[in-house]
């Protein structure tokens, strides 16, 4: 995404009072003062996020973050003590986000109502995808705006043809972490973190050349996967693994067991979802006739990761590492 320096800069200040009722001056609001990038430090910015103009000419101290990848990429940042809510959480954060998230409120365990939202009197929300902002849900983008309210999307799920990735990289999910920081005020940790998450990505040893793999995400009659251009496939990519459905132009997309029998994938990579959990997959895939067939269920060659992990965020390049962990484990 492109960051350029704001020539007419629209505050991002919300009539916390006139919008949820409350007292903006709680003594549980984060302090302007609390952080880096206060104020006085910090050089406005305005991004074209997913099509929409957001301008901020202060660092925003009241956020709620919707979706595991936008609170995780914010705790990584050390925006803890700035975040007033969280929602929409695709599973358990890592352990060493945790306790950094233990005192800030969730406000649903899926989106959150614009009712709730505004509760939480926050300045900006930041959004793993931009169908979280509906009118029947957090509220509209337009909306949140008039009423004070920045809006951010991750830019790795835009999908608008001029801004959904093709395909998606880890020089793009860097990218967003840098424009999360220069939006925040906090430039410093995030090309530190870029810098962490670079130096590990590089000391991955991937897989032997031509392993190939199936990214099982979930289904059953028919299976959803990991196609070419999305997450599935950066991550694959990493790890020298050739993703069996690399040639389809999607980031995920519905497959047939007939062609999963005929490509007979050498791993397969399992989601672990609340909702359709690793080991249900493996029942499915073993109690099948045709899959059971498979070489790599016969061989039990399964890669787990979790849900939270196998979305675009700052979890992808540990994805990385633990797919190549678990086969360097399996190839003994």
């Amino acid at each position: 995404m492109r960051i350029r320096p704001a020539l007419v800069v629209v505050p991002v200040v919300l009539a916390l009072s006139a919008c949820a009722g409350g007292d903006s001056t709680d003594s549980a609001a984060p302090s302007a003062t609390s952080t880096t990038g206060t104020a006085a430090a910090f050089t406005p910015v305005t991004v074209d996020n997913c099509g929409t103009e957001v301008t901020v000419d202060a660092p925003p101290q009241r956020i709620v973050t919707i979706k595991s990848t936008a609170t995780e990429l914010l705790l990584s940042l050390g925006l803890a003590d700035r975040m007033v809510g969280t929602a929409f959480a695709d599973g358990p954060l890592p352990d060493d986000l945790a306790a950094d998230a233990a005192d800030i409120p969730v406000l649903s365990d899926k989106v959150p109502g614009q009712e709730a939202l505004l509760a939480a009197q926050p300045d900006f929300v930041y959004a793993g995808w931009e169908s979280n902002f509906s009118a029947d849900g957090a509220g509209d983008r337009s909306t949140l705006q008039q009423l004070g309210i920045g809006t951010f999307v991750s830019p790795a799920a835009c999908k608008e043809a001029d801004y959904m990735p093709d395909p998606l990289t880890f020089d793009g999910l860097f990218d967003e972490i840098r424009e999360t920081g220069s939006l925040f005020g906090v430039d410093d940790r995030a090309d530190e973190l870029v810098t962490e998450q670079q130096a590990t990505l590089d000391a991955v040893t991937p897989a032997e050349e031509g392993t190939t793999a199936l990214w099982y995400s979930s289904g059953t009659d028919t299976p959803y996967v990991g196609a070419g251009i999305g997450a599935p496939q950066m991550i694959l990519d990493a790890a020298g693994l050739t993703n069996i459905f690399a040639d389809v132009h999607d980031t995920w997309t519905s497959a047939g067991w007939e062609q999963i029998v005929a490509a007979d994938p050498d791993v397969i990579v399992l989601v672990d979802a609340d909702w359709n959990t690793a080991q249900s997959k493996i029942d499915l895939l073993e109690s099948n006739p045709a899959t059971s067939q498979l070489s790599a269920v016969q061989q039990h060659r399964y890669l787990t990761l979790p849900f939270p992990a196998t979305e675009a965020g700052v979890r992808n390049v540990d994805a990385v590492v633990s797919l190549t962990d678990q086969l360097a484990e399996l190839n003994g």
